[in-house]
């Protein structure tokens, strides 16, 4: 990929040499980086048959979930999605014994999702497998650098959704 990204440079540079194409590689490499990490933690644990998804939803439900359970909205609001992208995981988890809905004390028409003991069982085992995988891919930085890389992203996430107003 490294070979790519000097290739795409030195294309651009020939093609249009005064065209300033830096931030266009800047993305391609983000974009990439972001395909490759994803493959890397897809495959931690192919039998669990998770998607990033659901597998994001159960650690959701896991950390944030309080004993009356989140709303299908607050799910949402904690995974930065929208709460229709949130149904269909909620569906595929419900069937597979990994989650519950129950009605809202305070009210009828909203739900309240919880783990079942089997997702809770899923999520304490998946866990530890997931972090020792993320851990691997971030090993070849330091902690100062890992801590440098996430404050320059959340400095462009925040950009960015200044932007999308």
């Amino acid at each position: 990929m490294l070979d790519l990204l000097d290739r795409i440079r030195r294309d651009w540079q020939t093609c249009e040499p005064g065209l300033d194409t830096s931030p266009m590689l800047t993305f391609i490499t983000l974009t990439r980086a972001q395909a490759l990490l994803d493959e890397h933690i897809r495959a931690t644990a192919p039998h669990a048959d998770l998607t990033a998804a659901t597998r994001d939803l159960l650690f959701t439900l896991h950390r944030s979930g309080t004993p009356d359970g989140l709303t299908p909205g607050e799910l949402a609001a904690l995974l930065a999605v929208s709460p229709a992208s949130v149904t269909g995981s909620l569906d595929r988890l419900e069937a597979r014994g990994l989650l519950r809905r129950t009605p809202d004390a305070q009210d009828r028409r909203a739900q309240r999702i919880h783990l079942t003991d089997a997702g809770r069982d899923l999520v304490r085992h998946h866990l530890p497998v997931h972090l020792r995988r993320e851990e691997d891919l971030l090993s070849p930085l330091n902690a100062a650098e890992r801590q440098q890389l996430e404050q320059l992203l959340r400095r462009l996430i925040a950009h960015a959704e200044t932007r999308q107003a």
